[in-house]
């Protein structure tokens, strides 16, 4: 039976199974499964060392699995990766471009790399320098360029391509917050405009952004789905605890079962805990600690998602 358009188009970008990859002794990915939607901002949530760059890596047919499969835009990866990367962009964590070359330089290498002729190439860049901003900084050495600025010009780097995927491994880590914000409004752009797009993050509230999320931990896929999804399924409960002496309420609530984590926010402390009738307990152990303290159930966030996430994950190791 002959595919049609619709129904390619309704394919994942991504589909994984068992995705493994171990380095001598030690496991970096674990058994992955995933599926990417087209269309959408998918993002990886976690700390540095669990395996993030390394499932990217693996994706894009840059590194090759120990265990499992792959599926990229249709393609087997990493045999088919040639074709892949073709129709794919790749924005690493650490500026890639050249830094004594300047801003035109760069992007007219990396068209020359693309085997665009002179006509498409100066089509093409005059589109980016405008869609980024970029006009002003065309003479000017990328290693001179601020953080802000080096993001935009490997983002202009990364989709000069048209790429129909675009893999993002922590860009916004060395940029001030106005900067993440802009950067993110290009990316809903790219995606609006049918870019799906694999974003790695350790920021909660860049992970909010995303359409779906996978949570990771010590190359472990821990939790998936739209971030409202996994805070409305989260298993616990999210408490606000408000009182004179939030350092002392902290350290009477540490160490009890139930409590999962408690964090300073300000003035108040918010406890994550595994029973959902535990307010009046915690409400009677910290007024047998001598505190005085006001206690009430909060909206779960997504940082309560990936401590009780982690949490399990901790248990079962």
């Amino acid at each position: 039976m002959t595919t049609t358009s619709a129904e390619h188009q309704s394919e994942p970008a991504i589909v994984a199974q068992g995705l493994t990859r171990r380095f001598g002794e030690f496991t970096a990915v674990d058994d992955l499964a995933l599926q990417v939607p087209r269309g959408q901002v998918y993002g990886f949530l976690g700390p540095n060392g669990c395996g993030k760059s390394t499932t990217i890596r693996m994706l894009c047919g840059l590194l090759t699995p120990s265990a499992g499969t792959v599926r990229v835009l249709d393609l087997d990866v990493p045999r088919q990766a040639r074709a892949l990367k073709a129709r794919i962009g790749y924005m690493t964590q650490t500026f890639s471009l050249y830094r004594d070359l300047s801003v035109i330089e760069n992007l007219r290498f990396v068209a020359r790399l693309y085997g665009f002729d002179h006509h498409r190439a100066r089509q093409r860049l005059d589109t980016l320098i405008a869609i980024y901003r970029l006009a002003e900084l065309t003479g000017q050495l990328a290693g001179t360029l601020s953080g802000g600025q080096r993001q935009r010009l490997a983002l202009a780097a990364a989709v000069l391509n048209e790429p129909e995927l675009l893999f993002l491994d922590e860009p916004t880590s060395a940029v001030d917050p106005q900067s993440r914000r802009d950067f993110w409004e290009a990316l809903f752009a790219l995606a609006d405009a049918g870019t799906t797009l694999l974003v790695s993050t350790h920021y909660m509230d860049e992970a909010e952004r995303c359409h779906r999320l996978a949570i990771l931990q010590r190359g472990r896929l821990m939790a998936e789905g739209t971030p409202q999804h996994l805070k409305h399924t989260l298993p616990g409960v999210s408490l606000l605890v408000e009182c004179a002496t939030p350092r002392r309420a902290q350290q009477a609530l540490v160490g009890l079962e139930t409590v999962r984590s408690c964090a300073q926010i300000g003035a108040s402390l918010r406890v994550l805990v595994s029973d959902a009738n535990a307010e009046p307990a915690i409400r009677e152990h910290l007024r047998a600690a001598g505190i005085d303290a006001r206690v009430a159930t909060a909206e779960a966030n997504l940082e309560d998602v990936f401590v009780a996430a982690t949490h399990r994950e901790g248990q079962a190791s």
